[in-house]
């Protein structure tokens, strides 16, 4: 016999979606098990033996998947847009699987975007407490001060709390078109964070672009494409994930 899991377990494992937007879909109403809606978090089943469906559709256990592509500029990381501008799947060729991003790249930031149907996975690397690096070049208004990037390194305050103490480093400093290109390293995955940062020391971002998440960097990647992981890139990554949350234990 089976061990019992959890619902939100279940669907994230079959690719349905990352964990946490899992529970949210319990949460609305769209998810059944064996014809009976579920609405509250906390319920088992057994894949290999109840029927689950979301939205009407019974869930399948997808091969896992695990891509990493350099996104460029203009691209949003949505499934669909409205507007119709491109999303990333537009740049998936050969690719059937739902696979969905590892956190998010803003429309005007580019490089790298890790994508998955292991919502295990993508929780893994994103959850709060697991403080996984992703490391930026920033582009920036005017040459910021040393004192400026000391506060970025310390932690800022930002309308959402303090940041995570960052770590910045000048990588190009062009006076004639007074602009400067700043290396930074966060800690955290809020909204708009660095571009934000860069806003609370008065140097606008104007070019970003990610290079690194944790020690997987785009290597020769060309802008616009994708390849998957190797099974050590996907395991040093989980291991990178599992060490920073027990470090802040």
């Amino acid at each position: 016999m089976n061990e019992l899991e959890r619902l939100q377990k279940i669907l994230a494992q079959a690719g349905i979606a990352s964990r946490r937007k899992c529970e949210e879909l319990i949460l609305s109403g769209v998810v059944a098990v064996n014809g009976e809606t579920v609405t509250t978090l906390g319920v088992k089943a057994d894949p290999a033996v109840d029927v689950i469906t979301v939205k009407g559709r019974p869930i399948r256990n997808e091969q896992k998947l695990y891509l990493v592509m350099n996104k460029p500029k203009g691209v949003i990381t949505s499934a669909s847009d409205p507007q119709g501008r491109k999303i990333v799947s537009d740049f998936l060729p050969g690719i059937k699987e739902r696979v969905y991003p590892v956190g998010r790249l803003d429309y005007d930031t580019e490089g790298l975007l890790l994508l998955t149907n292991d919502g295990e996975f993508a929780n893994l690397l994103t959850h709060p407490s697991h403080h996984v690096p992703k490391t930026y070049l920033a582009t920036v208004k005017g040459i910021p001060h040393g004192t400026a990037l000391e506060k970025l390194q310390k932690g800022i305050k930002l309308e959402d709390g303090m940041t995570q103490p960052a770590e910045v480093e000048y990588q190009d400093v062009d006076p004639e078109k007074k602009q400067a290109t700043i290396m930074i390293t966060i800690y955290e995955g809020r909204n708009r964070q660095v571009r934000r940062m860069f806003e609370a020391i008065s140097h606008p971002v104007t070019r970003l672009k990610r290079i690194r998440f944790g020690e997987l960097g785009l290597m020769n990647l060309q802008r616009g494409k994708y390849r998957h992981l190797t099974p050590k890139e996907v395991q040093e990554l989980k291991d990178i994930a599992l060490k920073t949350h027990k470090v802040q234990k």
